[in-house]
């Protein structure tokens, strides 16, 4: 039998191994690809264990479709301006790619806001800003 009573604040404070679970960072989904894969482990490893809980596992796919996405429409920026070419179609390619380019972008910044793994996601917006200038006239 257990004590009687109240336990004491001593008491409380000890903590059994029953008490303590692991929680493990999530795994990349098998239907990603190894650089989405890559972008899904560097973004948990980042985050304590417990930021993403399941139900944001599908934003989180689609985040690390968006960055990878980016890079490559980067690439292909970088290469159509390295190539000196008097073509007539290349403003229209040089445009579809810029379209596409901010399109990964605002897909990017909504998920990571949703998430909040953003930087404006993360930031205190209550702080107070600078210090209130006393009026003349208040002296």
């Amino acid at each position: 039998m257990g004590q009687r009573g109240r336990q004491s604040s001593a008491a409380l404070s000890v903590f059994k191994p029953a008490d303590i679970t692991a929680i493990s960072r999530p795994q990349p989904p098998d239907n990603l690809t190894s650089e989405q894969k890559h972008e899904w482990l560097a973004i948990t490893n980042r985050m304590p264990a417990d930021w993403f809980p399941r139900e944001t596992h599908g934003m989180l796919e689609q985040y690390c479709r968006h960055v990878v996405s980016a890079k490559v429409v980067a690439g292909l920026i970088e290469e159509l301006l390295s190539t000196e070419s008097n073509d007539s179609n290349w403003i229209n390619d040089y445009d579809k790619l810029l379209k596409m380019q901010e399109r990964e972008g605002r897909g990017m910044s909504a998920l990571a806001t949703r998430m909040r793994i953003s930087q404006q996601a993360q930031t205190n917006h209550k702080k107070k800003t600078g210090s209130k200038l006393s009026k003349p006239w208040e002296g």
